[in-house]
């Protein structure tokens, strides 16, 4: 029979400080990325319209850093509290990984929206429809 790891104080606070800290570096390394190679895209999405772009960008990356910040610090709070190194290890893998998972799901969200609208621009850009040359005689009843 072994002895269950209580819980250690001193566990937990590294725990919720390599958890705050890896998450944080992830969502500004990702948002970062997304602002400097999302520009192009968004131009393009905008027809044109740099400073519209820009400015898009620029609030994405607001509301991306707002929404993940808020969710890792509402997935801050553990039950269980770690009592040994391996298992600081495991609820970090965990944590980290569901926020790896927010991040990627909403980059892919983004990509979505952001190509509809793209899609969008491009029809607006495509010359008119070619008119009928002659039409088709509806048939005549037996």
């Amino acid at each position: 029979m072994t002895t269950p790891i209580l819980p250690n104080p001193v566990f937990t606070l590294w725990t919720y400080g390599l958890y705050l800290g890896l998450s944080i570096l992830l969502t500004i390394w990702v948002a970062r990325t997304l602002h400097k190679n999302g520009r192009i895209f968004l131009v393009d999405a905008f027809l044109g319209n740099e400073k519209l772009a820009d400015s898009v960008n620029h609030l994405l990356v607001v509301g991306f850093y707002l929404i993940n910040i808020g969710y890792v610090t509402l997935a801050l709070t553990e039950k269980v509290k770690p009592g040994s190194v391996s298992q600081v290890i495991e609820l970090l893998s965990t944590k980290v990984g569901l926020v790896l998972l927010v991040l990627g799901g909403m980059h892919f969200f983004n990509l979505y929206v952001f190509s509809r609208m793209r899609r969008r621009g491009l029809i607006h850009r495509m010359p008119p429809p070619v008119k009928p040359q002659g039409s088709v005689a509806p048939p005549i009843p037996a």
